[in-house]
């Protein structure tokens, strides 16, 4: 059985992702015990996740309930979690690449010429801003931190931006890799300038409706609100729990459409879409492009920074096995994905380990230990 997805092209070299599920419980029974006691553990209360293996769905579970209540609902395969930071690279850098291919973007364009008000008046007396270009907002090398607590003070989107804006930097351009929220906000706002469009929309229209992730959307409509796993009981901001809203309080100011966070989807959705960049970007990009992008960058020294997206460093959460050509992201509510072209693998981990407080860390062990036992699971069966 194939997904659905948009129609293929004889021509384009896409192909469908099957699925091939029979005997996934013996095949994946040590993988699928990790997850399983990390639940009865704590780690998180809810879990969903999915393998693909040379252009077949092998394996696509959920475990556990929504939260640590036992009468609260079972998650299934169709649940849909808040992906936290695997926007930046699902939306964003997806977004960036699709304008790359089309001339309009250009990597070593400085930000201050898109986004004049990054070096507004209230930064003038940094000149570095000038030198920050889009290549260090994607490769994480701009200078800026890595995150500020602006929705303590910023009200609206407008505000919030203007924070941003004028968030000041913490050391030179190219010199230092630092994760950074804040210069992927700025990315954010370049992006949708060069496209003339929102982020939510171009996505919709250029990734997800034409590879048929009908279930990943920013902002989900309340009607979805039963589908979706809580994520936190916010009693310091919000003052309520969140479902089917935003966990990332900077991305709630900006009105849950943010280029940091603010995506919700299912296993089964990252699956297809990883499928895509495992065939070459097909059917939405070029295979030229996904190469440039996940491409581990030479600079600044010592990163493991790709444009977007992240490669497995040592230690690494994804485990001890995927190839250096590994590509992937994590996200702060418990959601991961890797994939790996010399495998020709992904994994997909979907989970609420922020529930109820985002105190519990036990994700950063639990991680690794799946996607080796996965990786070893499918050496054996070789």
């Amino acid at each position: 059985m194939a997904l659905n997805l948009a129609p293929a092209n004889p021509e384009s070299g896409f192909s469908f992702l099957v699925r091939k599920l029979a005997g996934q419980d013996d095949r994946f029974q040590v993988a699928f015990a990790v997850v399983q006691k990390a639940i009865a553990a704590r780690a998180f209360p809810a879990c969903a996740l999915a393998v693909t293996f040379r252009g077949e769905l092998i394996a696509h579970k959920a475990f556990g309930h929504f939260t640590y209540d036992s009468g609260s609902p079972e998650v299934s395969t169709a649940s849909i979690f808040d992906l936290a930071s695997l926007t930046k690279v699902v939306a964003t850098t997806t977004m960036a690449m699709v304008l790359y291919e089309r001339g309009l973007l250009d990597l070593e364009a400085p930000v201050a010429a898109i986004v004049p008000e990054f070096v507004g008046p209230a930064t003038e007396d940094d000149a570095r801003r000038r030198e920050v270009t889009l290549r260090m907002l994607l490769a994480h090398s701009s200078g800026l931190p890595a995150y500020e607590k602006l929705f303590l003070h910023a009200r609206t989107r407008e505000d919030l931006l203007r924070a941003v804006f004028g968030t000041p930097l913490v050391s030179d351009p190219g010199t230092h890799a630092e994760y950074s929220d804040i210069g992927f906000i700025i990315l954010g706002t370049a992006l949708e300038r060069l496209a003339d469009e929102a982020l939510d929309v171009f996505s919709q229209r250029e990734i997800f409706g034409p590879l048929g992730m009908r279930h990943t959307t920013f902002a989900p409509a309340s009607d979805l609100k039963n589908s979706i796993p809580p994520t936190a009981d916010d009693r310091k901001f919000r003052h309520r729990i969140i479902q089917g809203e935003v966990q990332d309080e900077n991305a709630s100011v900006l009105g849950g459409v943010a280029a940091h966070a603010g995506l919700f989807s299912t296993a089964d959705d990252l699956a297809v879409f990883a499928h895509a960049m495992l065939n070459g970007g097909h059917p939405i990009l070029r295979a030229a492009t996904v190469e440039l992008f996940t491409r581990r960058e030479s600079k600044p020294a010592g990163t493991s920074r790709a444009l977007g997206w992240d490669t497995p460093s040592a230690p690494s959460q994804s485990g001890k096995y995927l190839s250096s050509r590994t590509f992937g992201h994590l996200g702060y509510t418990g959601t991961s994905l890797w994939i790996d072209p010399d495998r020709q693998v992904s994994i997909t981990l979907l989970t609420n380990r922020t529930w109820p407080d985002c105190q519990n860390e036990a994700i950063k062990q639990i991680r690794p230990a799946f996607h080796d036992a996965v990786i070893e699971a499918l050496e054996k069966n070789a």
